[in-house]
């Protein structure tokens, strides 16, 4: 089976919906419908059935609801999977609907096809009258037209008309059912590229504004996992422009999130791979934990949503207050906070302070307008630093803050060592190792077993060591220094280790020429990664894995860390 999340309506690109005039928001009954049924489907027969959620909630952008239509993969059902009854135990859309106030679609894929109650997701003649296509877009527009959903045109999400798609573990348009397993020859970014812009026609102006986020898992053995950056890169190509690749972001439970980011720096796609997630959809906990629907790894509808709001491009949006300036001044043991900010939406409604210190201040009502000037008495004496932000109280939108550097009340303490001694990056040859700053120091001696490395106070507050044997450890203390060469204590010992120097590698083939070569061996029909006893699948040639080597004789599924 294969989750087709945003497939089975491929073929309607970039369609433009009418505007619904709005009636006053309302707050929906905050559970799932019962069974519904929509349109005729006079191609695969049947009527389109199912479920939606329609949240107590308010909406987050604009004050207009999202629409997510969300498509069951082959052997499921939107009854049993992505609901799974009142608590939403199936693909888990519940929380994020009501966190973001957003309506919830889940359709049944009208016929049986491909014999395993899949959406048409192969079919070869693509038209937005024809098929799933038709009865899904007609649900759409159901909802979009009926002003009790207050649906925003520019919120619909999940396929090509729409602002955002989500794919996870789906093969590209174009290839057939027998082909989900492995990558047919021709069948490239490119190709695939160029039947989305051609089913799109007059409407592929529309890709300009629209994001897409992709995810699959390492284990996933059903749907080849080179599908998941190849539907991606096509996007990119559809969308038009050049794009930066960000840097990979840890993802919960396991895996990355690799970034890429349009000439005008907005982010345009997201490529999820899931460590360790066979071919199942990341409900993430909450989520029921069976018939292809995970529960132990990312929760992907609240990654998702996440995502597709923060990188809306059609909604416009009002521009954030910004901090001109603040400061901090001492007077005996009063401190005085100043700051200024303009906003292009307005007047500032609220400032707020925060001081780090022996007497601290969280104070979200310091003034508003322009600027303001306010005294905190009756601190005690020691170091403080802080921080200003404004807020525009009608769009809700509050500034970056603005940093008040350290500054003493009082008398100075007694210099203490840094806190937070602990190891970064490690080499064969090399420690990266960093600490906190300690409050009243001018410069910081970093030792090693013992002995001190620098030879004039270090001014920051990381260093790396280099030149170290590998496979070897070290004690490392860290010290801080102030005016007239003042030391103070040395902070508590942490003891690191190079690394044994083995570089890692990876190596993409069949099970079959894995298990030959000598990086993988069969056990039960199947192919098991040496070292790690991953499964790879089938121990054939036409089952492709990728295996990373990370250290001599030891092979993991995926790439290398």
């Amino acid at each position: 089976m294969a989750f087709l999340f945003n497939r089975a309506a491929l073929a309607a690109a970039c369609m433009a919906l009418a505007a619904p005039s709005f009636a006053q928001l309302q707050a929906g009954p905050g559970t799932w419908s019962a069974n519904q049924t929509w349109a005729t489907d006079t191609v695969n027969g049947g009527a389109l059935t199912g479920y939606y959620y329609w949240p107590a909630t308010a909406p987050q952008l604009d004050n207009k609801r999202a629409l997510v239509l969300v498509l069951h993969g082959c052997a499921q059902t939107a009854a049993n999977d992505v609901i799974a009854g009142s608590s939403d135990a199936g693909y888990n859309w519940k929380a994020a609907a009501d966190q973001y106030g957003a309506v919830i679609l889940a359709p049944n894929a009208t016929g049986n096809l491909y014999g395993a109650h899949c959406w048409d997701w192969a079919a070869t003649n693509r038209s937005r009258s024809y098929g799933h296509n038709a009865v899904l877009l007609d649900l759409i527009n159901r909802f979009v037209s009926n002003p009790q959903y207050a649906i925003d045109p520019k919120q619909i999400y999940v396929t090509d008309i729409f602002a955002g798609i989500g794919i996870n573990a789906g093969p590209a348009p174009t290839v057939s059912t027998s082909q989900i397993s492995m990558v047919p020859s021709g069948t490239t970014s490119s190709s695939v590229a160029s039947s989305c812009s051609s089913w799109a026609g007059s409407n592929a102006s529309h890709f300009a504004t629209q994001v897409a986020g992709v995810v699959w898992g390492t284990n996933d053995y059903t749907v080849a996992q080179a599908y998941g950056p190849l539907n991606a890169a096509a996007m990119r190509q559809v969308y038009g422009g050049s794009y930066t690749k960000g840097t990979a972001v840890t993802v919960p439970t396991g895996g990355s999130n690799v970034p890429y980011t349009d000439s005008n720096g907005k982010l345009r796609t997201s490529e999820i791979v899931v460590t360790g997630m066979g071919h199942a959809w990341p409900a993430g906990t909450g989520g029921q934990n069976s018939n292809y629907v995970d529960a132990t790894k990312v929760n992907y509808p609240a990654f998702v949503m996440d995502f597709w709001f923060r990188n809306n491009l059609r909604v416009a949006r009002a521009a954030a207050p910004s901090m001109s300036s603040c400061s901090a001044s001492v007077s005996g043991s009063t401190i005085t906070v100043n700051g200024a900010a303009t906003d292009p939406a307005g007047s500032i409604g609220s400032y707020r302070v925060v001081l780090n210190g022996p007497t601290p201040v969280d104070d979200s009502a310091a003034g508003s307008g322009a600027g303001f000037s306010k005294a905190y008495a009756a601190r005690a004496d020691g170091y403080y630093s802080g921080m200003v932000t404004a807020t525009n109280n009608t769009t809700g939108l509050t500034s970056s803050a603005c940093s008040i550097p350290q500054f003493l009340v009082g008398a100075a303490p007694a210099l203490q060592p840094p806190a937070g001694l602990a190891v970064g990056t490690r080499t064969a040859n090399s420690i990266a190792l960093s600490w906190n700053a300690a409050n009243g120091a001018t410069g910081y001696n970093l030792y090693r077993n013992g002995a001190k490395l620098n030879g004039t106070p270090l001014t920051g507050t990381s260093y790396l060591d280099t030149g170290l044997a590998a496979a070897t450890s070290y004690t490392y203390q860290v010290s801080s220094t102030g005016n007239d060469g003042v030391e103070s204590a040395k902070s508590a010992s942490l003891t690191a280790s190079t690394t044994s120097g083995f570089v890692c590698s990876t190596t993409t083939a069949s099970n079959y020429a894995h298990v030959t070569a000598g990086r993988a061996h069969a056990s039960g029909g199947y192919a098991l990664a040496n070292g790690s006893n991953q499964n790879m699948g089938l121990n054939n040639t036409f089952y492709t894995s990728t295996l990373a080597q990370t250290a001599a004789g030891y092979y993991v599924i995926g790439n290398c860390p």
